[in-house]
């Protein structure tokens, strides 16, 4: 998943990925990441709302959950909740949001394939859902319902929830992930660490600015504008000009100009200082936006020089521009690109011609963002409510959602 600019929402997510988290790992199915083997549960609507909140602090989509954070810092959460990534005690999927607690005191949040974390104001971090593989941080391996503290830390800056490892870093520039090291993703050799139940730190580095977890690969950024990568690189998805993995941070090309970057399944997007955006990794439903085939070092996506900031998750990819213009591309199976298709895009497509669009944007297998007037929009799948309209209704265009005043 992925990190703004602002370091308010490290990536993976997403980067990104789809799958193994929940109850069982699965393999990925074709466009797709691994996806969580429990079926979704009946959905329940949560109560109805009549009147919308501004969103002001953030959104994470995970595979089938979305979660804001609403201007007086409270977390909402709806969608699949199977493993428990809504975080409101129940596994009780939601087709409208609910609250996570009563605390309003959120600061950030990002969502893995079936789980969430998130930071508070005192530099606490709280992770639940899906635990299998010990994504959680909170030194075991079971499922949480509601928030866990990720042990007893105050300085958690930023934070980045994979398929099933995690990693953040904190006010001092240091960087700690845990979870699945099958294939060195942690940063760590996986015959030393194979599974990690609580933060192991990364390095002795103290210069980490941001960080991206993907399936089984992580990238960061340091203050010095240097990009590094790590875990898995079948696919070129660390970017060093191989395929062959790397169990430690390895700098990605000499540049000094990397301003943010974001993990997809076995893809990476990032921005440099000069606004371009480059791309790399597998490109097999035209994730990479160039219109050409995978890569294993970064290639830059057209010669535009206004993009801010960009996402990944699983096979799609999406970007802002300075002029407030949404661009989506890749999988678009389930028209989480946002142009009223499912086409898959090799390219970036726009997403309709708002100009209000604000780096706080997310996707997946569903999308969404939110405008300058603090509205958020959701599209793409909604199998499971991950839309939070009430519905199970898939859509390719964006939708308003409807928060709780």
């Amino acid at each position: 998943m992925s990190e703004l600019p602002n370091g308010r929402r490290s990536p993976w997510r997403r980067a990104a990925a789809a799958a193994a988290t929940a109850a069982a790992t699965i393999a990925l199915a074709l466009g797709s990441m691994a996806g969580v083997a429990t079926a979704a549960p009946a959905t329940t609507p949560a109560a109805p709302v009549t009147s919308a909140a501004p969103v002001s602090a953030g959104v994470a989509t995970g595979y089938s959950h979305t979660c804001v954070i609403r201007a007086d810092a409270s977390l909402w959460c709806w969608g699949g909740n199977g493993a428990g990534q809504l975080g409101d005690g129940t596994t009780t999927s939601r087709t409208a949001p609910v609250r996570v607690g009563t605390a309003t005191t959120w600061a950030s949040i990002d969502a893995g394939t079936s789980y969430t974390c998130g930071v508070q104001t005192d530099g606490t971090l709280w992770c639940w859902g899906s635990n299998l593989r010990g994504g959680l941080g909170d030194g075991s391996t079971t499922n949480r319902t509601s928030p866990v503290r990720v042990g007893t830390a105050t300085t958690w800056a930023s934070v980045s929830a994979g398929d099933a490892h995690t990693c953040a870093t904190r006010t001092d520039g240091t960087l700690w992930c845990w979870g699945f090291n099958r294939l060195g993703q942690l940063g760590t050799d996986p015959s030393t660490v194979y599974t990690a139940t609580a933060p192991i730190q990364v390095g002795t580095a103290t210069t980490w600015a941001g960080v991206a977890a993907g399936f089984g690969h992580t990238c960061a950024t340091r203050t010095d504008g240097t990009l590094w990568c790590w875990g898995d690189n079948g696919d070129g998805q660390l970017g060093l000009g191989r395929l062959t993995p790397s169990t430690s941070p390895a700098q990605v090309g000499t540049a000094t100009t990397w301003s943010g970057v974001t993990a997809g399944y076995a893809f990476n997007c990032a921005t440099r200082t000069d606004g371009t955006l480059w791309c790399w990794g597998d490109n097999g439903y035209g994730q990479l936006g160039t219109g050409t085939t995978y890569a294993n070092a970064p290639v830059r996506v057209g010669d535009a020089a206004t993009w801010t900031s960009v996402d990944a998750s699983f096979n799609t990819a999406c970007a802002r521009r300075t002029d407030g213009g949404l661009w989506c591309w890749g999988n678009n199976k389930a028209g989480q690109a946002g142009d009223g298709s499912t086409v898959h895009r090799s390219v970036p497509t726009r997403v309709g011609t708002a100009t209000t669009w604000t780096d706080d944007h997310r996707t997946g297998y569903h999308s969404c963002a939110v405008r300058a007037d603090d509205t958020l929009w959701c599209w793409g799948s909604n199998n499971s409510g991950q839309q939070g309209d009430g519905t199970t209704t898939q859509r390719p265009l964006p939708a308003q959602v409807t928060l709780p005043a």
